[in-house]
């Protein structure tokens, strides 16, 4: 998969992980998208390397998918346990 592919699984699995874990997030929709995107490459990263699972060349692999929400849930978390649960 290419780049602009990653970008489009990053604010699909960013909108999945959201739904997942609901609530108020300290920088809004623009910050869940961007933390969607990095997921998606942290989880296919880290997929890659560590589980010995390549990134498929096909969009709709259930690995890749898998493993860019679970990157995108763990961004999610990280970054409400580093700047709180909502917003002031």
């Amino acid at each position: 998969m290419g780049i602009v592919s990653w970008i489009i699984l990053g604010l699909i699995a960013g909108a999945v992980a959201k739904l997942l874990l609901p609530g108020r997030d300290p920088g809004g929709i623009i910050v869940t998208t961007l933390i969607g995107i990095a997921g998606s490459f942290v989880g296919g990263w880290l997929s890659a390397h560590f589980l010995h699972r390549p990134v498929s060349t096909h969009f709709f692999d259930l690995a890749s998918w898998v493993s860019a929400i679970a990157g995108a849930l763990v961004l999610l978390v990280a970054y409400r346990l580093v700047f709180g649960n909502s917003r002031r």
